[in-house]
């Protein structure tokens, strides 16, 4: 049995009470802590053989845009207040996680930083790290790579990073759920 993960039932879709043969759907919650939280308790329970979340993201710049689909090959955590010197983490301390389970879309790193991303500059500090943003994948990944279960993530890109994406993300997640889930079907990788 392979487990499919959302942040909240909207990006599973129909797939949260319908998943595909051979698979489990459940959500983590929103956020990095509840996601890795909520994805140790499924893996525990259940000891899948893989786990793919499914999500929605934003973009930082142009190597992005709205309407894209994306497999996220690591998950690096970081935040504006590291980036501009006012914050450290220890130097023992993991802030990226690869994915273990390959995907058929184009691969990016995703920055997970512990809040959304509201400016402009914010966006063009944080896009240094890699194209998009999203604030669950590190959650999942850590305990992916904790319990050794193959982790992987396919993401709609649904919002520009900046003074607008709350809206954008309000008027294009549940579409760019469904693209993703049938890009996904079309792919058959479930």
């Amino acid at each position: 049995m392979k487990l499919l993960l959302g942040a909240f039932p909207p990006e599973l879709g129909e797939l949260m009470d319908r998943p595909p043969a051979g698979w489990t759907a459940a959500c983590t919650g929103v956020g990095a802590l509840a996601a890795a939280a909520a994805t140790a308790r499924w893996v525990a329970e259940l000891k899948p053989d893989a786990v793919l979340f499914l999500g929605t993201c934003g973009h930082y710049d142009a190597r992005l845009k709205v309407g894209d689909c994306i497999w996220a090959s690591e998950a690096i955590a970081s935040s504006l207040s590291e980036l501009r010197g006012e914050a450290y983490r220890p130097e023992i301390e993991a802030t990226q996680w690869k994915a273990t389970l390959d995907g058929p879309l184009p691969k990016h790193g995703v920055v997970v930083p512990p809040a959304i991303t509201r400016t402009r500059e914010g966006a063009a500090l944080l896009g240094a790290l890699g194209p998009a943003e999203h604030l669950e994948l590190t959650g999942v990944f850590v305990a992916c790579h904790a319990a050794s279960v193959p982790v992987g993530a396919a993401l709609a890109v649904v919002n520009e990073v900046g003074p607008e994406a709350q809206a954008q993300w309000k008027a294009n997640h549940a579409e760019g759920s469904r693209a993703l889930i049938q890009r996904l079907r079309d792919l058959k990788a479930f």
